[in-house]
């Protein structure tokens, strides 16, 4: 899933002053087109729940649904410059990192958000993840 070889438009930027993140950047600056892709949730292709009631596989299916949206846009995981993470229990936060790890370089991690919320628009959804990527023009 990660091609460690690609190059992308985005530069990573520590800033001074600011604790270091723990498995994202602070600053992501991108020069190029911008791609943007809507919160993303554990459905399959027929509207199907993956994973109820399980964190890792509602993550995995999260991020392979990402994978496909930025492919139609053009872009790839290695081009993204935020991601937006959405939780109904920051407990499963471990389990999302673990898939969002299979896919992007740890090294150069996008800036990210995480917040917890009350509900999805479906009860057994347990996250969504939106992504910014920026691609060459």
């Amino acid at each position: 899933m990660l091609d460690e070889s690609e190059e992308t438009m985005l530069t990573y930027i520590p800033p001074d002053g600011v604790a270091p993140g723990n498995g994202y950047s602070h600053v992501v600056v991108g020069e190029g087109r911008l791609v943007v892709i809507s919160g993303q949730v554990a459905l399959d292709e027929k509207g199907n729940v993956v994973g109820e009631n399980d964190a890792a596989a509602q993550a995995r299916q999260v991020f392979e649904n990402l994978r496909r949206c930025l492919t139609a846009g053009g872009a790839t995981f290695a081009e993204v410059a935020k991601f937006t993470f959405y939780v109904t229990d920051v407990a499963i936060l471990p389990e999302v990192r673990a898939a969002r790890d299979a896919y992007i370089d740890a090294a150069r991690a996008p800036a990210s958000t995480a917040v917890q919320v009350a509900a999805l628009y479906r009860p057994e959804l347990m996250l969504e993840v939106e992504a910014l990527a920026v691609i060459p023009w």
